[in-house]
């Protein structure tokens, strides 16, 4: 779908969508079009139950004495109290609504926000986002028409100052293809997107300017990552860490980078710790966290941001041939920290122990921040609305949580603290890959273990088991690959990092 900004005027053609405010209290188009058709939108609202409220939505087909084909009422509720979200959300409402009407093209009016907050051309802005993020769809392996296959084409949002709504339109599509990037790779099968194939995904990043290197398994090896090398070792595939440098921070502001880390298990059976067979097929997306540090980094070099970032991805198959790890086995980490492996389904704090560890010794970053699906205990804690947040940073971890209520993708903060990591520690290693305590704690132990790669590195950790994929719809937000975290961390990026 394309979009475009115009300034407000009656279309010629198509659809149009209208403003109505708390208490059916029109917008000044709406008004407009209310005269022009007679009444239509009085009696409209009068049968049916739209109130104006945030998110109502009501149609009206062909209505007489004018070029539209139809108008669509949108209910807005208190422009006082209308937030970026709600943008958002109203684009992504109004596209599926379209989609859903076979409709090809609409004009979004926004008028009478005096009172609101957000500027006339940012509010445009992100209404084209909204209807961005929400059009997405995962159709790499159709080769059949969908019969519901989107029919919208284009979006044209009619604002005050278009020419500014443009402007910031363009910074937003950009970090959209950042999480339709993340989205594409947590979608695809395993037999399509493996380490070695995910490198290439990370590869195609120069284009915009991003320093690509990959480790494969013998640099690995002489590094010493015997962590993650052990859980890829039953695996046909090649293990493979991608390290992926966007340096966009002026010369003379040059300093330490950020850095984010992120889990890629790009299939986990659970090894020989195996899972259950139900359900083992969403297993393709255990590397949700490596696919939204890839996706943030295109967000970061598509927009041009004014910071150096290190995004490192860690790639492997948690498989369970004759060569797999047993649980007993003791491994050694980079970090010279030995590892008694009693689950092997336990891999992904493996995983990124050596990336960590890597990370914070290679770069000297001014902090971390690691993704991943890590812990089916963070779903029963938190369900689908939050990830789990745990750092060793109060500054670090308040900005993060801002940061996810600002764009609407959530994060709750859980403690880390010595009776917690007390359960890591082995009998007859240093650390154990899980805890004393059986189930109790777990998403926090598992944090608790991480932790002992960081040193004292400001750091945070996003269990985000819970929100990589979604089997439902939301207006902004397709079933499927959710794309959580880009613009979570786009804006965590951008508020506290950039012009320092």
């Amino acid at each position: 779908m394309k979009f475009a900004f115009s300034e407000i005027s009656l279309p010629k053609r198509g659809s149009l969508a209208v403003p109505v405010f708390a208490d059916n209290t029109l917008s000044p188009m709406a008004e407009e079009v209310n005269d022009i058709t007679d009444g239509v939108i009085i009696r409209a609202m009068e049968t049916s139950r739209f109130k104006g409220k945030k998110g109502d939505i009501l149609e009206i087909l062909a209505p007489r004495d004018m070029d539209v084909s139809r108008v669509i009422l949108f209910g807005m509720g208190e422009p006082e109290e209308l937030t970026q979200g709600d943008f958002e959300n109203l684009g992504g409402r109004l596209t599926g609504k379209l989609n859903g009407a076979g409709a090809r093209n609409v004009t979004v009016v926004l008028d009478g926000l005096e009172s609101c907050d957000i500027r006339d051309n940012e509010a445009a802005a992100h209404v084209a986002y909204g209807a961005k993020l929400g059009a997405y769809r995962f159709t790499k392996f159709k080769t059949e028409d969908d019969e519901n296959e989107p029919s919208m084409q284009r979006m044209t949002v009619a604002c005050k100052a278009s020419s500014g709504a443009r402007k910031a339109f363009a910074d937003l599509e950009a970090i959209a293809d950042g999480v339709f990037l993340t989205r594409d790779l947590v979608s695809e099968p395993a037999n399509s997107l493996y380490p070695e194939s995910f490198a290439d995904r990370c590869r195609a990043l120069s284009d915009l300017g991003v320093d690509v290197e990959v480790l494969d398994e013998d640099k690995m090896h002489r590094l010493g990552m015997g962590a993650l090398l052990g859980v890829g070792q039953g695996s046909a595939r090649e293990s493979q860490m991608v390290i992926m440098r966007w340096n966009g921070a002026p010369a003379k502001k040059s300093k330490k980078p950020i850095a984010f880390v992120g889990k890629g298990v790009c299939f986990d059976t659970g090894g020989i710790s195996l899972k259950p067979g139900p359900g083992m097929e969403e297993m393709k997306w255990d590397m949700g966290g490596a696919g939204t540090v890839t996706g943030l980094m295109k967000a970061l070099a598509g927009r041009k941001a004014k910071v150096n970032v290190i995004g490192v991805v860690a790639l492997v198959e948690n498989m369970p041939d004759g060569n797999a790890q047993r649980p007993g086995d003791i491994v050694t980490s980079m970090s010279g920290q030995t590892i008694e492996i009693l689950n092997t389904d336990a891999e992904g704090r493996l995983v990124l122990a050596d990336a960590l560890w890597y990370t914070q010794e290679r770069f000297a970053p001014e902090l971390i921040v690691d993704l991943a699906t890590l812990t089916g205990a963070i779903i029963i804690a938190l369900g689908h609305e939050n990830a789990g947040l745990f750092s060793n940073n109060d500054a670090l971890a308040d900005q993060i949580f801002a940061s996810g209520k600002a764009v609407g993708e959530g994060v709750w903060r859980f403690p880390l603290q010595p009776e917690y990591a007390k359960m890591v520690k082995s009998p007859v290693a240093d650390l154990q890959n899980i805890g004393t305590g059986g189930r109790g704690a777990g998403s926090i132990v598992a944090a608790e273990f991480l932790q002992k790669f960081v040193n004292d590195v400001p750091w945070a950790h996003i269990d985000i088991a819970g929100m990589a994929w979604s089997k439902k719809d939301t207006a902004v937000v397709p079933k499927g690959g959710t794309g959580y975290g880009v613009r979570l961390l786009d804006n965590f990026v951008r508020q506290n990092h950039e012009g320092k």
